[in-house]
């Protein structure tokens, strides 16, 4: 899949575009209906498929202090987004001058830009353009212009409510991991690099990755059955999210996340890794005797194999 930041890379382009459009956080069940719709039609007339995405949400630019905490990053978005076999996403800047464009002018800049273009699909509630004046009808509109059709893909429901990313944060925030999952269509999942810990894991007998995640949302604290996928591997395991009470300074605050993978016997420092939520197996709490601690990690590995 290949990755541009500048609408301009594409006037070069001489196949059908077909442009899925949207920010696609959590890249939910909804955000792959409208994905899926833009793949299967640029195979019907032989083009290409593409996805515009921004960097930022646009509250983090036009109303910081209420922009949502995120489900995936622009790295874990990406990464999401290959699964589903586009040829390509544009992640564009976001910025004021962006977002003070006229909807008219949005639209002429994307087919001045994207010579063959020819359909852009987008979600039911799709918003662009100065102040989000913009709506479906007016970009179908608009587009009919420059002879680009756009359609609006019918919204996914879940319990009878259209599946956002709105309702899975929150679902992930309380640690309702089921409900999430059936939202994203696949269960949730942080990103992150391996870094070097403490090593307490390994002397007790169950080494452990550290992560340092691009992740804004996480579930709550606690040891929760997981699978991980590291350089296209997949292995079962758990993973620890907290402060490690038994261990850490009154002073610390910030929750550290360890993962122990079954199976996993080589040096992964460096390597990003993708966690894939279960089930959570306990909450975190402190243990008085290490020992203690260690007979409960080998509970909880036990307890996450029968579950995986």
């Amino acid at each position: 899949m290949k990755v541009i930041t500048r609408l301009s890379a594409m006037k070069k382009e001489r196949r059908p575009v077909v442009l899925a459009a949207g920010f696609f956080d959590g890249v939910h069940a909804g955000h792959r209906r409208v994905i899926d719709r833009t793949v299967a039609e640029s195979k019907r007339i032989k083009g290409v498929a593409w996805v515009l995405t921004f960097d930022k949400h646009p509250k983090k630019v036009l109303k910081p202090e209420s922009a949502p905490l995120l489900l995936t990053s622009n790295r874990h978005k990406l990464r999401l987004i290959k699964k589903l076999k586009v040829d390509g996403c544009i992640v564009l800047p976001f910025t004021r001058q962006l977002a003070g464009l006229a909807p008219e002018t949005f639209v002429r800049m994307l087919s001045d830009s994207i010579p063959e273009l020819t359909r852009i699909f987008v979600g039911k509630n799709w918003r662009f353009g100065h102040g989000e004046k913009g709506d479906v009808g007016q970009l179908a509109k608009l587009a009919r212009d420059f002879s680009i059709r756009v359609s609006a893909v019918r919204p996914v429901l879940r319990s009878g409510r259209t599946v956002s990313s709105t309702r899975i944060r929150k679902e992930v925030l309380r640690g309702n991991l089921a409900a999430a999952a059936g939202m994203l269509g696949r269960p949730f999942s942080i990103l992150g690099v391996v870094v070097k810990g403490r090593a307490v894991g390994r002397r007790m007998g169950y080494p452990t990755a550290n992560l340092e995640t691009f992740n804004e949302v996480l579930p709550p604290y606690g040891v929760y059955a997981v699978r991980a996928e590291v350089g296209g591997c997949v292995f079962g395991g758990v993973v620890n999210i907290g402060t490690r009470p038994t261990f850490r300074q009154p002073a610390a605050r910030k929750a550290v996340i360890e993962v122990h993978l079954f199976g996993l016997h080589r040096n992964i420092y460096g390597r990003e890794v993708e966690v894939f939520f279960v089930k959570k197996l306990r909450s975190e709490r402190r243990f008085s005797l290490v020992e203690n601690l260690r007979k409960q990690i080998e509970r909880d590995v036990r307890n996450a194999r029968k579950i995986l």
